[in-house]
């Protein structure tokens, strides 16, 4: 096991507490004004999972919708969901707006309100990866899949732009003591620990989501405004902890821009995931 692992081992924390913390993170701002441009990972990882049109999927942490859409379009029975009713409703928004029938519910993540294996298969773009209790989260997905079944996961890896993101504005508001960072679902070794002891089969597939604003100040006033984790913690600073954070975000999106000239074009690290459960 690597030492990121080792350092990372879980102490005793309340996740109720922590998850009370994150809704109201998630459900500040408006993620979808951010989600929407993320679309073409949902496509991407519906054609990594070969889904078919009748099959039952669920969309977990499903946030505005993307894979829940582009389930859908590809005829599938989808079901998605979220602990954020606004964020769900904007997904009912997007699939009105393009006639698909897609099922939306509130739902916990780490409590799944579905019977055993009643989906064929399950994803979750960017979404699962931000629970508090891991190891609980990837029980529910297996859960609810049926076996011999597929879950699809997109999760940002530790050492990629959103990684660093993370570790920057945990800087200025730590997390909860024991907590994992949710980008070790970006780890191969920290899956094979969730999913490997039901005897499934993991592959990865390490990919680039590129961002792309009009400027590096652009970028920080839609994050700043919409992205709930980085509206929570500017407002939670004082002055000059805030002019520190800016630089410190301004200074990342500089190392990691790669557009040559004033806008932003900044590819951000990934592991698309398919895992499929044993039959057992």
């Amino acid at each position: 096991m690597s030492n990121m692992l080792q350092a990372a081992a879980p102490q005793k924390i309340d996740h109720e507490a922590i998850k009370l913390r994150q809704h109201g993170a998630w459900s500040s701002g408006d993620y979808a004004i951010v989600g929407t441009t993320l679309q073409i990972v949902g496509e991407r990882l519906c054609e990594a999972l070969d889904l078919r049109s009748g099959q039952a999927v669920l969309d977990v942490a499903a946030g505005n919708g993307n894979a829940s859409l582009a389930a859908a379009r590809r005829w599938c029975n989808v079901t998605s969901t979220d602990y954020v009713a606004a964020l769900l409703e904007r997904g009912r928004e997007r699939a009105a707006a393009e006639r698909l029938d897609i099922s939306f519910r509130e739902a916990d993540a780490e409590a799944l309100p579905f019977a055993d294996g009643h989906f064929d298969a399950v994803m979750s773009t960017f979404g699962v990866m931000f629970t508090p209790d891991q190891e609980r989260a990837a029980a529910e997905l297996l859960r609810v899949c049926r076996h011999g079944g597929k879950i699809g996961l997109a999760n940002w890896t530790p050492d990629g732009f959103i990684g660093h993101l993370l570790k920057t504005i945990g800087k200025y508001v730590p997390p909860a003591p024991g907590l994992r960072s949710p980008a070790f679902w970006g780890n191969e070794e920290r899956l094979a620990e969730l999913f490997g002891s039901a005897g499934a089969s993991i592959q990865t597939t390490r990919r680039d989501f590129v961002f792309r604003y009009r400027s590096p100040e652009h970028w920080l006033q839609v994050f700043s405004s919409y992205y709930g984790p980085v509206l929570k913690v500017f407002g939670a600073l004082d002055q000059p902890a805030k002019a520190a954070l800016t630089r410190d975000l301004m200074a990342l999106v500089e190392q990691f821009n790669r557009s040559g000239d004033a806008t932003v074009v900044v590819p951000s690290s990934y592991l698309e995931v398919v895992v499929t459960r044993g039959l057992n």
